[in-house]
């Protein structure tokens, strides 16, 4: 194997070709020791996830009839040295240094896909190479297009390295006019595509401007019964760039992932994940470019991870709507801790896809560098679930456009108060508590730093189901105007210091059992009571 070149810092020390030896070895070339560290004193019960081992067996893509020109398909030599080492009661998989064009890569059982420093393992960007199969997306059981990465049932999965995973997203987004320069739009409308008719929206061709607006302006197509239907709007169906559903024993660490052309992570219905020192990026203008999208998901830790992308960063999601009650699989037992997130419409979210539920949460020692939101919990009615025992500590944030923390149970829709706030007739009907209202209670945050928001905090509950028992504790926001809260229950804010340029420093409305400073405030409807 002439080809073989070791791994770095002695991962594969000693193997010189790929071998049946029965004992196995840690991977340590990315990263190395324990991860018991991150589980301590954490505020609820979770098994502690460790480092997975993996037999001593290797295979070097270039052994299978690789070439790393950028031009050459490897997609069959890649999944061939994939199946040869799980046949043999798996390994790793090594992809060296090089520039190396593929369709999608599937992991099977046992696997460990190494990227060597110096890779970039490039998607080709031809929509015929990823069929179109049945999964969820954005928490509905639909159809998308197989994503670049994929693994489906699979135990004890791993991507390591140092190398760098490009999902071509470019070639599969539509752009909108106003997220970008006039030179840049000028640009991509010269390189081909197609614009809509108010000539405000870019597609890369006829397919995905169909399928837009079949989908009534939304991600999913409604009503499509027939193959042919679906194969019509091929390039509109966006596939996430790594996609692990029922995996157990899920393991990142080390590499890039990027330009994705929809979310990036998204491993659903998954149990005992680690994802370390990754570093994730979409560019700001992607649509759904999300980072992280751990959807459904029990037993996770996410620590040391850099994330610049064009949606929310770190996302808890569970399901949406009566798809996502009827799957009923909460996301929970979840670390994420010591996170920088450079852009991002959410640095930590929850929702708005929860309706499975979502509990036991911990999120600490993050950095929010002018995320539009820092700390973004989101819902509406209609989705039903329950989030609950949500822990978070020591977040540190700077130059936050809105609110560094935002409660809004109108997501995508304004309140009634919004409405009259804006001149718009407003809607007071109040409808009944059913599986169908969404409920948001028992979150507990602290040792939190704002420097710069527009607002400090917004709480925009239900009326009929208000969000509960949230505590601010050691806090110090420096923002335009106060914290806002309206149609909350049981909040009390301890050593919190708010400095608004203007106004009052809090508003509370249509809420009760509020204690500010160890002194409860009297319930208020109607009439507003603020605290300057």
């Amino acid at each position: 194997m002439k080809h073989l070149k070791l791994l770095s810092l002695g991962l594969l020390t000693g193997l010189l070709s790929v071998s049946c030896h029965s004992h196995t070895t840690q991977i340590s070339d990315s990263g190395s020791g324990s991860f018991k560290s991150y589980f301590e004193n954490v505020p609820f019960e979770m098994k502690v996830l460790e480092r997975p081992e993996f037999p001593n067996r290797i295979a070097n893509i270039l052994d299978y009839g690789a070439v790393n020109n950028g031009i050459t398909l490897n997609t069959e030599a890649i999944n061939r040295a994939i199946q040869d080492i799980a046949q043999k009661g798996g390994g790793t998989v090594v992809i060296p240094e090089g520039i190396w064009n593929t369709g999608p890569i599937t992991l099977m059982d046992n696997i460990n896909l190494h990227a060597e420093a110096n890779s970039l393992i490039i998607f080709d960007p031809n929509p015929e190479l990823y069929p179109i199969i049945e999964t969820s997306f954005e928490g509905l059981n639909t159809r998308r297009s197989t994503s670049p990465i994929n693994a489906k049932g699979a135990t004890n999965i791993a991507i390591t390295g140092k190398g760098v995973f490009d999902g071509s997203g470019d070639a599969w987004r539509f752009v909108k006019k106003g997220k970008l320069t006039s030179s840049q739009w000028n640009a991509l409308v010269a390189s081909g595509g197609i614009l809509n008719e108010k000539k405000d929206t870019w597609y890369p061709s006829e397919q995905s401007m169909l399928g837009h607006k079949i989908s009534d302006s939304f991600n999913n197509p409604q009503n499509l019964k027939e193959d042919a239907e679906w194969e019509a709007i091929h390039h509109w169906l966006r596939p996430v760039l790594l996609s692990f559903v029922k995996c157990k024993g899920v393991f990142l660490e080390g590499v890039t992932f990027r330009n994705s052309p929809a979310w990036c992570l998204h491993p659903l219905s998954c149990e005992d994940v680690i994802l370390s020192d990754l570093k994730i990026f979409n560019p700001w203008y992607s649509q759904n470019g999300d980072g992280l999208d751990l959807e459904s998901c029990k037993n996770a830790l996410i620590v040391n991870c850099l994330f610049d992308v064009g949606d929310d960063a770190m996302c808890i999601k569970s399901g949406k709507d009566k798809d996502g009650r009827d799957r009923n699989e909460p996301c929970e037992n979840v670390i994420l801790k010591n996170n920088v997130v450079l852009h991002g419409h959410g640095g930590f979210v929850v929702g708005s896809e929860m309706s499975g539920g979502v509990k036991n949460i911990h999120v600490a020692d993050c950095l929010f560098l002018g995320t539009d939101v820092g700390l973004r919990f989101k819902s509406t009615r209609g989705r039903g679930g329950v989030v609950e025992n949500i822990w978070i500590e020591n977040i540190n944030m700077v130059d936050i456009p809105t609110e560094p923390l935002l409660f809004d149970l109108f997501y995508s829709g304004k309140s009634a108060m919004e409405d009259l706030e804006e001149g718009r007739e407003a809607n007071f009907d109040l409808p009944p508590v059913t599986e169908e209202t969404p409920s948001f209670r028992n979150i507990f945050i602290k040792d939190v730093k704002c420097k710069g928001a527009r607002r400090a905090m917004f709480f925009n509950g239900l009326p009929e189901m208000k969000i509960q028992n949230i505590q601010v504790e050691n806090a110090i926001i420096t923002s335009r105007f106060g914290a806002e809260l309206v149609h909350a229950s049981g909040v009390i804010l301890k050593n919190v210091q708010i400095l608004p340029e203007e106004g009052p420093k809090v508003k509370i409305q249509y809420s009760n059992d509020v204690t500010i400073e160890g002194e409860k405030l009297p319930d208020s409807e109607k009439t507003a009571i603020e605290i300057k």
